[in-house]
C-alpha cells in the first residue's frame, strides 16, 4: 500500500511517495493540503496508532493486576508486591529515549509494528509462568519484561506530533495520549473479571487476552500506517532538545501529571488491601474499583488539551497543580479519619487531574518551541518532538517514585500518610515552577503559552 494524497494546485503538485507506505510530502500546515487528504491520512494513522499504544499500556500495567493474584499461596509481602509495580514503570521510562529515536530512525509505521511485536514476549512469558511457587526473581524478570509496553508512548507520541498542524496537536496528542492511557483500566477489567469468573487461581488468562490482541494491532499497522520521509530528517534532536532549559522544566511538570497517574494506577489497588485491609480483604473487592481512576483520568486527557488549545496550557497546568495539591490534601485527611468514601472521592479527583494534567503539558511542548523558534518550523519540531520523548521518559520515573514512596511509608510508618505529604510538597512546587517559568509578566513577555 502506498499513500498518495491528491493534487492541490499546479505550484503544490501531488506528494510524492516511496514503496513501503513512505510519504516523501507533507505539509500538514498548509490549509489546502491539509483540506485535500491530508486530514484523512493522519486520522488513519492516529487511529492504528491509539490502537497500539493502548495495547502497549495494557500490558505495561499488566502487574497492576498481576499482584492482586499474589496471594497468601505466594508469600510475598505487600513491600515486595510494591517493588513487582515500580520494576515495569521504571524500564518503561527508560526505554521511552530510545523509542523516540526509533521513530526517525525506523519510520512510524515500521516501529510501531516491531514495537507491538515486541509486547508478545511479556504477554506470553506471564501467561504459563505465574503459579504458587514461583520464585521471586522470577517474578521481577516477568515485570521488567512488561516495561517494553511503557515506551510505545514516546514513539507513538513522537509520530502523532509530525503527522497534525500545530492548531490540533493539544487535541490530537490529548486524543492519542488518551487512548493509550485508557489501557490502564482496561487491563484492570479484564483482571476483574478473570478474578470474578474464575478466581485468583488464574493469572495467566488476564495476559492471554492479550496476545491475539498484540498481533491484530501488529497487522493493523503494517496495513494502515504510513512512514514521513521528513522523520529521517531530525537528527540530533534529542541533543538539542537536551540543551534547551524548557526541557528539564516540562519534564519536572510531567513527573507530577503522568507521573502520577500511571503510578497511582500501579499502586492504587494495592494501597486499598493494605490501608482498608478489613474492607478489601478479597483481591476482587479491591478490582471493583481500581480501574475506575485510571478510566475517568484517560478520557479525560483529551479536555485537558483542549482546555489549552483555548485558554493557554500554562494556564491550564497551574490552576490543575493547585487542584491536586488540594486533592492529595483531602486523601491525606480521609486515610488519618479512616474515611473510605472521602478517601475514595480524593483519589479518584487526583486521577482525574492528573489526565487533564497530561493533555495541557503535553500541549505546552510544541507551543513552547514553535515561539522559540519563529520562522524555522523544521528546527521548533524537531526539537519539540525529541523534548515530547524525553519529557515522557522522565515523568515515567514519576510512576517508579509514586511506588516507591508507599512502599517506604508502609515498611517505615505502616501507613501511606508520609507518601501523601511528599504528594502534596511536590505539587505545591509544580505550581511555583509553572507561574516562575511561564506564567510571571517577564516569563509571558518572552514565551506565552
Amino acid at each position: 500500500m502506498t499513500a498518495t494524497l491528491p493534487t492541490i494546485s499546479p505550484e503544490r503538485p501531488e506528494a510524492k511517495t516511496l514503496k513501503g507506505h513512505w510519504i516523501d510530502d507533507w505539509r500538514p500546515e498548509d490549509p489546502a493540503f491539509w483540506d485535500n487528504g491530508g486530514k484523512q491520512i493522519a486520522k488513519r494513522n492516529l487511529i492504528f496508532s491509539i490502537f497500539s499504544e493502548h495495547i502497549g499500556f495494557s500490558v505495561w500495567s499488566l502487574w497492576s493486576v498481576m499482584v492482586l493474584f499474589l496471594g497468601p499461596a505466594y508469600g510475598f509481602d505487600p513491600a515486595q508486591k510494591f517493588l513487582l509495580t515500580a520494576v515495569p514503570t521504571l524500564v518503561g521510562a527508560a526505554l521511552r529515549i530510545p523509542y523516540t529515536f526509533a521513530v526517525a530512525r525506523f519510520g512510524g509505521r515500521n516501529w510501531t509494528i516491531i514495537s507491538a511485536s515486541l509486547l508478545l514476549i511479556p504477554s506470553i512469558a506471564a501467561a504459563f509462568l505465574i503459579e504458587p511457587g514461583v520464585e521471586y526473581s522470577t517474578l521481577l524478570i516477568l515485570a521488567a519484561l512488561a516495561g517494553v509496553g511503557g515506551g510505545n508512548f514516546a514513539s507513538s507520541m513522537a509520530n502523532i506530533n509530525a503527522f497534525y498542524p500545530d492548531r490540533l496537536k493539544g487535541w490530537a496528542l490529548g486524543i492519542n495520549a488518551g487512548g493509550g492511557n485508557i489501557g490502564v483500566p482496561a487491563v484492570q477489567l479484564v483482571g476483574l473479571f478473570v478474578l470474578a469468573t474464575f478466581g485468583a487461581g488464574s493469572p495467566g488468562l488476564v495476559a492471554g487476552v492479550y496476545i491475539p490482541l498484540i498481533v491484530i494491532a501488529a497487522v493493523g499497522s503494517a496495513i494502515y500506517m504510513d512512514n514521513l520521509t521528513q522523520a529521517r530528517n531530525e537528527k540530533r534532536g534529542m541533543r538539542d532538545a537536551a540543551r534547551e532549559g524548557h526541557t528539564w522544566v516540562m519534564s519536572v511538570l510531567y513527573i507530577g501529571t503522568f507521573g502520577s497517574f500511571i503510578g497511582f494506577g500501579f499502586a492504587f489497588g494495592q494501597v486499598l488491601q493494605v490501608q482498608f485491609a478489613e474492607t478489601f480483604n478479597t483481591p476482587v473487592k479491591a478490582a471493583y474499583l481500581t480501574f475506575i481512576g485510571p478510566l475517568l483520568g484517560s478520557l479525560i486527557r483529551p479536555v485537558g488539551g483542549a482546555l489549552a488549545d483555548r485558554f493557554g496550557g500554562s494556564k491550564v497546568t497551574f490552576i490543575n497543580f493547585i487542584a491536586m495539591a488540594a486533592g492529595a490534601s483531602i486523601v491525606l485527611f480521609a486515610s488519618q479519619q479512616r474515611s473510605l468514601p472521602l478517601y475514595l472521592v480524593g483519589f479518584i479527583t487526583l486521577f482525574i487531574l492528573s489526565g487533564l494534567g497530561n493533555g495541557s503539558t503535553y500541549k505546552m511542548i510544541p507551543a513552547i518551541f514553535k515561539q522559540k523558534y519563529a520562522g524555522d518550523e523544521h528546527r521548533a519540531r524537531r526539537i519539540s518532538g525529541a523534548v515530547i520523548g524525553i519529557a515522557g521518559a522522565i515523568g515515567a520515573v514519576g510512576g517508579v517514585l509514586v511506588n516507591l514512596a508507599f512502599r517506604q511509608s508502609f515498611l517505615t510508618y505502616k501507613d501511606a500518610d508520609a507518601a501523601y505529604m511528599a504528594f502534596i510538597g511536590f505539587y505545591a512546587l509544580c505550581v511555583v515552577i509553572t507561574w516562575a517559568v511561564y506564567l510571571r509578566p517577564s516569563a509571558r513577555a518572552k514565551i506565552a503559552v
